[in-house]
């Protein structure tokens, strides 16, 4: 991965074809003429994907004028984002803008990247708007606090976490590939991934875990009991919906539905995205000296905290 802020990042920006599937060819022949080593690039200290993003990006979203009424998914990569922004999408327009097959018209947005322009088309966007981020807690548009926009914060345990990830940089023609699950690992472990330290982005999200316009779900109870979490989803952000609506939802929003429907509504792109869906992957890569360092690492970050007591890490995280 590229250690200094790389030029060609100002290039990555996403421009406005219109279609999800012009985007993604657009993106897909970007990253073709890029080197491993350009495919990320460092800014404030974190690193990002060079074809997704850009420094002027990411700049531009402290100017993103955020509304009270969106509906703002914020999560560390591969910790369920894509899962939850489709049963959030389902929730908010389950009773309008629905196809003919009865699905609802799916968007995928993350801020990052959106690119300026298309952070500016967004002020056009009927309410309720739904968008994402990957970003660290400092780094999400300034005007989401001030208007106290409700954000949904989605997390995962750390060890399948660090799994998916290493399959998505293994799999995605954007991302650089690693020698190795061990070489992975041990940039995972220090943060030196795209979006930095998982650890880090828990540490900032556990000092406003009780704000009132925040709400944190993890993937591993939302794989319990996928009801309760459609449910419990839809009250954070003031919706109600019917038992009927739930199950309509709940079944939507299962693994196997939305892979089989990846096609879809990720193109090319689902069957990098929707792999497996499984609590417990983590044992098929890790070993017995990266499993206790994992554990050690969360025991001095997370143990006693309440967000280290929502990811249950002695159920989903000890052989």
């Amino acid at each position: 991965m590229a250690s200094q802020e790389s030029e060609v990042a100002q290039a990555g920006a996403v421009g406005t074809p219109n279609t999800f599937q012009d985007r993604l060819e657009q993106i897909l022949e970007r990253a073709k003429k890029l080197q491993p080593e350009e495919m990320m690039f460092r800014y404030q200290g974190l690193l990002y994907p060079t074809v997704l993003s850009s420094v002027e990006s990411l700049q531009a979203l402290l100017r993103f004028e955020a509304r009270p009424e969106d509906m703002l998914i914020a999560s560390y990569p591969k910790c369920g984002f894509n899962w939850v922004n489709q049963l959030l999408w389902d929730i908010a327009t389950v009773n309008r803008n629905e196809s003919k097959d009865g699905r609802p018209a799916l968007k995928i947005k993350l801020l990052e990247f959106e690119g300026p322009e298309r952070c500016e088309m967004m002020k056009n966007d009927p309410s309720p708007r739904v968008y994402g981020t990957h970003n660290h807690y400092e780094n999400i548009p300034p005007s989401v606090f001030e208007k106290k926009t409700k954000v949904l914060v989605v997390f995962r345990n750390p060890k399948d976490n660090a799994v998916s990830y290493y399959h998505f940089h293994q799999n995605n023609p954007v991302l650089p590939s690693f020698a190795s699950w061990d070489e992975f690992f041990k940039k995972y472990m220090i943060g030196e991934v795209g979006w930095g330290s998982y650890f880090d982005h828990a540490l900032i999200w556990e000092k406003h875990i009780d704000d009132e316009n925040v709400m944190i779900i993890t993937y591993e109870e939302l794989k319990e009991n996928l009801p309760k979490g459609v449910q419990k989803i839809a009250e954070f952000f003031g919706l109600c919906l019917s038992d009927e609506q739930i199950q309509k939802i709940t079944g939507r929003g299962t693994f196997q539905a939305m892979s089989d429907n990846s096609q879809e509504t990720h193109s090319s792109f689902g069957k990098v995205i929707f792999r497996k869906g499984v609590v417990g992957d983590w044992k098929n890569l890790f070993t017995e000296e990266q499993s206790k360092e994992m554990d050690a690492k969360f025991e001095a970050c997370l143990a006693g905290t309440k967000l280290g007591e929502k990811l249950k890490y002695d159920l989903y995280c000890k052989a």
